[in-house]
């Protein structure tokens, strides 16, 4: 993919008041730690990750994405009724429906005839969010596009750090630890066609992705039924016969289980193995990740995207001037710009001190890197996403 008329007004950003360290963490978890024999100090260790930051508890995602949105128009001249695209871009949503795109619309003021939406894609968000804008763009449909997002992992990191007190296992302990490299944070990139006076902007030159779909089950974010699985629903014989019955219909399935999740008709012996919860209370958040495997497999994703990035780019791998990577942690880092060929003084990270913030991680690490002028004036610059399910996205600017 090409661009000749995208360019980047600039970044908003917004980082929540909370810093929780690694070893605030391993406090709460030492139980396990004792169990298992893990030495304090180890999910650094580990990870490369210092701290972390939470949102304050009960912070509303559309505010933090609102107010990241806010200073990205600030630094810019353009305002929110020039914006005729807005689209939300986070892991962490605030409903099925609507799109919490509309909430932060509705703060900013953006004009009624603009196109607002959410888009998903693990951690790529952001970056397919740039290149949906982008397209409209560069197809003349727009001047002006906005992309935000707002991640928080207190309310995973919470829940998953109570399950691991209650299963004190070695395999707990490995699936969850990507979980506990969580941080928090909201970002706007402002995108335009360049007439909006700005000798400041970074043009958009183009992108590759590459995808690796077969992975999709290595990294999991979801819903599960809980205390029981679904498949330790009991029926008696009259309902499992009716359900069966009931089943070839699908506009009725709803109230069969309806019925299920509240039947009062079973036998004790029965009744008793259900969930004490109905729903949506016997629901809860889970999180999985097999980090050796994403690790390996992202690392050959990697490999492959960059190639093909670099081949649509026209560029020589010694012709990018500067990287922002994905913030997964510093064994991720290290791989990555091993395997592409890298040298490290062209990365800058911020994984150390915020953790992984999904979405966030890729424009806000470049904000600051921006503030810090580590990105100078004419720079190639690479954006590095990766994502679970396995996706890959690499954009380049000319900063």
């Amino acid at each position: 993919m090409k661009y000749s008329r995208v360019h980047m007004e600039s970044i908003g950003y917004e980082l929540p008041p909370v810093a929780i360290t690694s070893e605030d963490l391993e406090q709460r978890l030492m139980p396990m730690y004792d169990a298992l024999h893990i030495a304090p100090g180890q999910l650094e260790a580990l990870t490369g990750i210092h701290e972390r930051r939470w949102w304050e508890e009960g912070h509303i995602l559309s505010d933090g994405a609102a107010n990241a949105a806010r200073k990205a128009l600030e630094q810019s001249n353009v305002e929110a009724k020039d914006v005729e695209a807005l689209v939300y871009t986070g892991v962490c949503r605030e409903n099925f429906e609507p799109a919490t795109a509309c909430a932060v619309a509705a703060q900013l003021g953006i004009s009624d005839d603009a196109n607002i939406y959410d888009i998903s894609n693990a951690c790529l968000g952001v970056m397919n969010g740039i290149i949906d804008i982008a397209n409209r763009i560069e197809l003349k449909q727009i001047r002006a596009g906005m992309v935000v997002s707002c991640e928080t992992s207190r309310e995973i990191v919470e829940i998953m750090i109570e399950r691991m007190l209650k299963d004190k296992t070695i395999d707990m302990f490995s699936s969850s630890l990507a979980t506990l490299t969580g941080g928090s944070g909201a970002a706007a990139v402002l995108l335009t066609d360049g007439s909006f006076d700005n000798k400041e902007t970074h043009r958009l030159l183009g992108g590759a992705n590459q995808s690796a779909p077969e992975h999709h089950k290595l990294c999991r974010w979801g819903v599960s039924i809980s205390p029981v699985a679904i498949g330790e629903f009991v029926f008696s014989p009259d309902k499992l016969l009716a359900a069966i019955d009931q089943v070839m219909e699908p506009e009725v399935i709803p109230s069969v289980l309806k019925e299920v999740m509240s039947s009062d008709k079973l036998p004790p012996a029965l009744s008793s193995m259900l969930p004490k919860e109905k729903l949506p209370a016997a629901l809860s958040e889970f999180m999985s990740t097999d980090s050796v495997s994403v690790l390996k497999h992202g690392a050959i994703l990697g490999v492959k995207t960059w190639g093909s990035f670099l081949g649509k780019m026209g560029w020589a791998r010694d012709q990018v001037d500067k990287v922002i990577c994905h913030q997964v942690g510093e064994g991720h880092r290290d791989t990555i710009l091993r395997e592409l060929g890298i040298a490290p003084e062209k990365d800058f990270s911020t994984y150390k001190y915020l953790g992984n913030i999904g979405t966030v991680s890729v424009p806000l690490t470049a904000a600051i890197a921006d503030q810090r002028q580590f990105l100078k004036k004419g720079d190639r610059v690479s954006f590095l996403g990766i994502g679970s399910g396995l996706n890959c996205l690499m954009l380049g600017w000319e900063w």
